[in-house]
């Protein structure tokens, strides 16, 4: 059994409902037992900036498939739930987005459809924010540094909000 690290977020539709149904989607399987699941954050567009904002958390499950097969079951999920691919374009709006941020401490390279750890999750405060509270002391397998340091690491970081506090205007 693997422990497993999962980053899910929404912008489109009921973002709460959408997350929530998608934890709720990982623990139907007897093969994923959900361990931890972070607070819920407001988080600015990664990417293309120019759409909702999103709703964030990071979920730690123990995991009984191979990663190959994990990342089907969250695709599944995400279809489900209104989920639409758009291979042309990245960094869209979607009713729900499910990653594998984390096996256990594998590197997984398999171009076009798994690359693990998740490559950007070291640049995104979307993704940090809710690991520290997950599991702040987790190391990442190829930088070797802890989610607290790659946090700390973040040169321009996009606004991470916990959900339900008030967002501060730009002015």
């Amino acid at each position: 059994m693997a422990r497993v690290f999962l980053s899910i977020g929404s912008n489109l539709g009921d973002r709460l409902s959408n997350i929530q149904q998608a934890v709720s989607s990982l623990s139907m399987s007897n093969k994923i037992r959900v361990v931890k699941t972070s607070s819920f954050y407001e988080t600015e567009p990664w990417g293309n900036k120019n759409q909702n904002w999103f709703l964030n958390a990071a979920v730690a499950i123990d995991c009984e498939m191979p990663p190959l097969e994990l990342l089907k079951y969250c695709q599944n999920i995400e279809l489900k739930l209104g989920r639409i691919r758009n291979q042309k374009e990245k960094w869209v709006e979607r009713a729900i987005d499910i990653d594998i941020l984390m096996y256990g401490d594998e590197i997984i390279s398999i171009p076009d459809t798994l690359i693990i750890p998740h490559p950007f999750m070291h640049l995104r405060a979307f993704v940090l924010v809710p690991m520290l509270e997950v599991k702040a002391d987790l190391v990442h397998p190829v930088f070797k540094k802890t989610i607290s340091e790659l946090y700390d690491d973040l040169e321009n970081p996009e606004d991470v909000f916990l959900y339900g506090t008030i967002i501060p205007q730009k002015e």
